[in-house]
């Protein structure tokens, strides 16, 4: 059975989500700068995998029903796509900071609109495809290309925005056939397998409070895909995916207080132009899903 719908609390649920999110990102910085995002990245899905393993022996069919999947091939390029991501993303809240990584990253909504029509056959209208155009134009603000200060780091977030967007897209595709409990197993079996070479080989030691950091991260990633799931049991998602965008605040908030970062104006416009491009596609989203239940 579905929880009965509540839009409001789902939006709390979500910006609490940003926050979870944002505080992950900031402890993902610190680990990479003080281990290696290898290392970093296999435990935290190694800690994933045992979870989701632990939520299947608990579920009806147990691990032969969350294996059950009618798409192992493109599930198993999720969870690839998904290691990737996030290996990009520590490299470059190390290299780059997480205020602008974050702020090239935003464009990740505008990526979705733009192949949502070659991975999931969808009509991607005149008006979203200009939304994708602008949203690109705050992409270049943003990088300052023309200047000297423009870092090729700032390519990270491009390149993990992309793959987090082809990544949520087979996540829909798969969606048709397999239930999110298979997805997310997968996931975390896939993304454990997938590090362990790269974990191992790079393994070093850590110190106490660095171990204590680890498991809040570990932690952390259960907590947030947690109040997510329950933000989307309570409310449409095209109502409360707009504010996902506060995770570029509080994460903002944590570059300043924590890493000394300073917010560039070309940043600031830049993303301010992504934002707004990006909330216009998903109010485009919203309307198109109204208009085709009127229908």
């Amino acid at each position: 059975m579905t929880s009965p719908q509540n839009t409001r609390l789902g939006i709390w649920l979500m910006i609490a989500t940003s926050a979870v999110f944002a505080l992950q990102d900031g402890l993902s910085r610190h680990l990479g700068e003080a281990t290696n995002v290898y290392m970093v990245v296999a435990i935290r899905f190694w800690f994933m995998a045992i979870f989701v393993t632990a939520l299947a022996l608990r579920s009806p069919g147990g691990l032969r029903a969350a294996f059950a999947s009618a798409h192992p091939v493109i599930q198993s390029v999720r969870g690839l796509l998904l290691i990737a991501e996030i290996c990009l993303m520590v490299v470059a809240f190390v290299k780059l900071g997480l205020i602008e990584t974050h702020a090239v990253f935003a464009c990740y909504p505008l990526l979705v609109s733009m192949l949502s029509g070659p991975i999931l056959g969808e009509k991607v209208g005149w008006r979203r495809w200009m939304a994708v155009g602008v949203g690109f134009i705050g992409m270049l603000v943003i990088l300052n290309p023309g200047s000297g200060v423009f870092s090729v780091w700032a390519l990270f977030p491009f390149a993990a925005a992309l793959m987090f967007a082809v990544y949520g897209l087979l996540t829909r595709y798969v969606a048709r056939r397999d239930k999110a409990s298979i997805s997310l197993f997968w996931t975390g079996i896939v993304g454990a397998i997938g590090m362990t070479p790269f974990g191992l080989m790079h393994w070093q030691p850590m110190s106490a409070t660095d171990w204590g950091m680890m498991a809040m991260l570990c932690c952390t990633a259960v907590l947030g895909h947690a109040l997510l799931i329950k933000a989307y049991d309570l409310a449409e998602a095209s109502a409360i995916q707009p504010f996902a965008y506060f995770q570029l605040p509080f994460v903002s908030l944590l570059g300043f207080l924590l890493f000394s970062e300073t917010l560039r104006l070309n940043v600031v416009i830049g993303a301010a132009i992504v934002v707004g491009a990006g909330l216009f596609t998903l109010w485009r989203q919203r309307l198109r899903e109204k208009q085709g239940r009127a229908g």
